[in-house]
């Protein structure tokens, strides 16, 4: 089975799907109430990705009740919280696996919305957010 570009609306609309079909998810997220999150992957146009995009999750209470696929500046707009990185580290970290807040903490994600404190109180939540993307077919414009 081919996989879907990253980022893209067909990634976004599997990844909703893959959110929504995993119990750890369900039950890390239950208390998640606080609003949008947005993935900003930021332009390189050596990979041919000529605008910052992203993929806004309407994530509550353990659902994943949307992702759309959008333009930077449309997640900002609509967005509680922003994580922002590039390319690179977006892949690698879907591909690897990992701790996102740890990916935060160490600087290789950047927040630029939103309250960190409150996305910390989350971890298990952010591990299981990882999971569910890993577990959609991708493919990655870099190896």
């Amino acid at each position: 089975m081919a996989g879907h570009p990253f980022p893209s609306a067909a990634w976004a609309a599997a990844y909703k799907d893959a959110l929504n079909n995993n119990p750890d998810y369900a039950e890390a997220g239950r208390d998640w109430t606080h609003g949008t999150v947005a993935m900003i992957v930021k332009a390189d146009a050596a990979l041919g990705l000529d605008q910052d995009m992203a993929v806004v999750l309407d994530v509550h209470a353990g659902e994943c009740r949307a992702a759309d696929f959008v333009s930077a500046d449309t997640a900002r707009d609509r967005a509680n919280f922003a994580i922002e990185g590039v390319y690179e580290r977006w892949a690698e970290l879907i591909r690897e696996g990992g701790d996102p807040i740890k990916a935060l903490m160490q600087g290789r994600l950047k927040m630029t919305q939103g309250h960190l404190p409150t996305i910390i109180r989350y971890v298990e939540s952010s591990k299981q957010l990882l999971a569910s993307a890993q577990r959609v077919p991708a493919e990655f414009l870099v190896p």
